[in-house]
């Protein structure tokens, strides 16, 4: 028996396995823990018991991954009625995340009508001129300056704000509420009940006036697609538009700021980037599937009936976690996974996930990674990190790994 599986052992006489208590470690910078590496050899499904709810099986390779994310008899849905397994004192609320279907076509129709490549491509423009933009103002103070709350964090929320219709000027308000719904040990049940509820109060207040005033942003065209074809709940509407703003806002700043990280802890190569832009499209595929932009697992599926997976046989109303980070580095799939690789060709990563519930808003994301990393390099050449990464600061509890500050020189 491995020395992983003897771990497990309960020291009771009934030899019975204990759930080993996840996460395994606290994150590290963008380190991710070993453990799951020999897992995927040696016990590539285990038993784990998180800080809330109830016990599930772990997932970790790339191939059972694929079978739990794109497989009906896997149920997010279902998380609503059990004591799902999380980081979090409070379960999340996903929206559209967390359905099935029919409901999840639902919602994912009056998505798709609206948020096309064509309006992605529409955006380009504002994009770039929001990236020069930053760099302009960063360039006027002065170096050593912070790609954090100089760059990365604007960058992405003036594009979220504008495709969504939410006024960019209200951001240091709304800002403080999207914590509510990653933060795993730095606010009380309290604080997250309450700041999301602001959070869906102020949508809700601009659904209403995008109802009356219609303008040419994705709010007022989803209330329109509801009213007139799809007749989504008002509560429906306003938890789509919060998810949209916290994984526009939030999530794209974070795998922007930690990507150029990566960049800065691989110079050789930064400069091969530097030299050869048109590697860069790869490079960002290459930087979804490195960067294990969540800290542990979120968001439990629940088999409705016996599936076995690598083995283990997971029981029908057993609920299961998608170890997406470990999936990226799994040694079956990606060569040298372990490896950053910026001209890797085989590069079937699951940073979007996987089946129905695969990001919508991916194009958008790698145009904001393409157009960011391209201008600050045409810009900033010689960009750099201007401190010891050592002396990086991270954000500690939250489930979305970002740094505190990134300052750079030029």
């Amino acid at each position: 028996m491995s020395e992983i599986i003897n771990e497990y052992l309960d020291d009771t006489t009934t030899g019975k396995r204990a759930p080993r208590s996840y996460p395994f470690s606290e994150a590290v910078a963008l380190d991710l823990d070993p453990l799951y590496q020999k897992l995927r050899v040696e016990e590539p499904v285990v038993r784990v018991s998180c800080p809330y709810g109830e016990d599930a099986w772990l997932v970790t390779t790339h191939a059972d991954m694929k079978t739990i994310l794109g497989d009906p008899r896997f149920s997010r849905a279902l998380a609503a009625e059990h004591d799902e397994s999380r980081l979090t004192p409070l379960p999340i609320n996903t929206s559209i995340l967390g359905m099935d279907s029919p409901d999840h076509p639902r919602l994912r129709r009056l998505l798709s009508k609206v948020f096309t490549m064509r309006r992605v491509e529409l955006l380009r423009p504002r994009v770039e001129q929001e990236a020069h933009r930053l760099i302009d103002a960063l360039v006027a103070a002065g170096a050593p300056g912070d790609l954090m709350e100089g760059f990365a964090v604007p960058f992405a929320g003036t594009v979220v704000c504008d495709l969504l219709g939410v006024p960019f000027e209200d951001r240091e308000q709304f800002r403080t509420w999207l914590d509510a719904f990653s933060a795993t040990t730095v606010m009380s049940e309290q604080e997250i009940e309450e700041d999301t509820q602001r959070l869906y109060d102020y949508i809700g207040e601009l659904m209403v006036r995008r109802r009356a005033e219609p303008q040419d942003d994705l709010i007022s065209a989803m209330v329109k697609a509801s009213d007139e074809e799809d007749k989504l709940s008002e509560k429906e509407l306003v938890e789509l538009a919060s998810v949209l703003l916290i994984a526009g806002h939030e999530t794209v700043s974070s795998q922007l700021i930690d990507s150029l990280h990566v960049l800065f802890t691989h110079p050789s190569q930064l400069e091969r980037l530097k030299r050869e832009p048109e590697l860069l499209p790869g490079a960002i595929e290459e930087l979804l599937r490195y960067v294990p932009l969540i800290s542990h697992v979120t968001f439990a599926r629940y088999a409705t009936e016996d599936v076995e997976l690598s083995g283990t046989l997971v029981r029908a109303g057993e609920s299961v976690l998608p170890a997406i980070p470990s999936a990226n580095r799994d040694e079956s799939v990606f060569e040298d996974a372990e490896r950053f690789d910026l001209t890797r060709a085989h590069n079937p990563h699951l940073g979007f996930g996987y089946g129905i519930h695969r990001c919508l808003g991916a194009p958008l994301a790698r145009l904001e990674m393409r157009v960011a990393l391209e201008s600050l390099f045409a810009r900033l050449p010689e960009l750099r990190c201007a401190v010891a990464v050592e002396e990086l600061e991270w954000k500690d509890g939250m489930q979305v790994r970002s740094l505190l500050e990134l300052p750079v020189s030029w």
